[in-house]
């Protein structure tokens, strides 16, 4: 075992994904985690898994564990079509296939399953109700980290991966903004249980991701899950010890649209309750294609809830120091590409690769701003690439232009 210990602020995927890593490589790691235990709340449903991701699970995963991901995730091809509300097809796109990886490298993962994956066998290492409020870095090289519920903890290193109100980022870069996009997400899921269910949905609306773009910037993006096996038998055949809970194959179903766009105030639209949404929501679908107001209609109305979608502005260099930034803490974007789980996970697989060369006796500054130096290049591409596809296609605002200069380092020394 390394004598370096890392303490992670929360864990999302990204956060846990690191803990996985670094626990496999001989390192030790503590999540301090703000929710009350590991299914306080609904984090969300499908999340697509690129080769970015896959590839970073691959890296950080044990082997059995990987495989239950691998079985556990839907294989929906490559194509990305997008539709207008008629149902004619505006564009048909076909992602690159990776022969050597599953799904050829286009996975569609249930969030809770993939989340009780990478909780197996760190949960000892998580630390449930200890939001990170602040830290203070000493010149032993140390930091340490306090959290709301009174405690502290000591550490070589604070990685903040606590998501895009990021407690960490506030300090540590105060000049990093996260900006609204104009945008209103309601996510939802439609079940997809029977031939009834399945017979709802055209196939062409099947791929790994379809947008349907409506007037009026307003749009339905439909991704499936569909399992292979039961989650049950893909454990019990290969890693008894990981324990996920039951699903079945659903439909996530998102519709968007500009905030102004909607009959309501953020305070109203916050506070309905799902049925409530899926009402205003068939409302908005007025002169759609039929088959769309029915997939919307079969929505399991206690599926629903309202997203504010935010972004990242990105920021130059800094310096660094022994607390570093991972996933929405440092790069939020929309999902206009769907690639911000992956964007986290490829944190984690380099961030991690430079803690064990620092373990391995490379200085620790190098080692993560070596990490920071890629990390900002291939984010920050992916935070301007989203903003750039959701302006061209469903109005997203555009991103600001960065605070310049960097203000440097935010924290107290001892």
């Amino acid at each position: 075992m390394s004598d370096l210990h890392v303490i992670i602020a929360q864990g999302g995927l990204g956060g846990l994904a690191l803990a996985q890593g670094l626990q496999q490589a001989g390192i030790s790691v503590a999540v301090h985690e703000k929710d009350p235990g590991p299914d306080f709340r609904n984090q969300g449903y499908r999340v697509r898994i690129n080769p970015d991701g896959i590839t970073a699970l691959k890296a950080l995963l044990a082997p059995q564990a990987f495989e239950v991901f691998a079985a556990t995730a839907g294989t929906p091809g490559a194509r990305m079509d997008s539709f207008d509300h008629r149902l004619s097809l505006l564009h048909a796109q076909e992602l690159p296939v990776v022969e050597d990886l599953p799904g050829g490298g286009h996975l569609a993962v249930n969030r809770r399953t993939l989340r009780q994956i990478l909780l197996a066998g760190v949960e000892k290492s998580v630390h449930y109700g200890s939001a990170l409020t602040r830290y203070e870095t000493h010149r032993s090289d140390t930091v340490t980290a306090f959290f709301a519920d009174g405690t502290s903890a000591t550490g070589d290193v604070l990685i903040g991966a606590d998501g895009v109100n990021s407690a960490t980022r506030r300090q540590r870069l105060p000049e990093a903004q996260v900006v609204g996009a104009g945008l209103r997400l309601l996510y939802g899921k439609v079940p997809l249980t029977g031939d009834a269910a399945r017979e709802l949905v055209p196939s062409e609306l099947l791929g790994l991701w379809t947008t349907v773009i409506g007037p009026q910037w307003r749009f339905l993006g439909l991704a499936p899950v569909q399992y292979r096996e039961p989650q049950h038998e893909v454990t019990a055949r290969l890693a008894p010890e990981i324990k996920l809970s039951n699903d079945s194959d659903y439909l996530a179903c998102v519709f968007g649209a500009r905030r102004e766009q909607l009959p309501c105030a953020d305070d109203q639209l916050f506070a309905m309750n799902g049925a409530e949404l899926q009402a205003m929501t068939l409302s908005l679908l007025e002169g759609w294609h039929p088959r769309l107001a029915e997939i919307v209609s079969h929505q399991d109305p206690a599926s629903i809830f309202p997203v504010s979608v935010r972004t990242s502005v990105p920021v130059t260099a800094w310096e660094t120091n022994a607390v570093t930034l991972l996933g929405d803490a440092i790069h939020a974007m929309s999902p206009a590409i769907g690639v911000g789980a992956n964007t986290a996970l490829r944190d984690a697989r380099v961030l991690t690769s430079s803690l064990v060369e620092a373990a391995a006796g490379r200085p620790l500054t190098d080692a993560l701003r070596a990490y920071e130096d890629e990390m900002r290049d291939y984010g920050f591409d992916a935070v301007r690439e989203s903003a750039e596809r959701g302006h061209r296609l469903v109005g997203q605002d555009r991103l600001p232009e960065p605070q310049l200069p960097p203000t440097g380092n935010a924290h107290q020394q001892n």
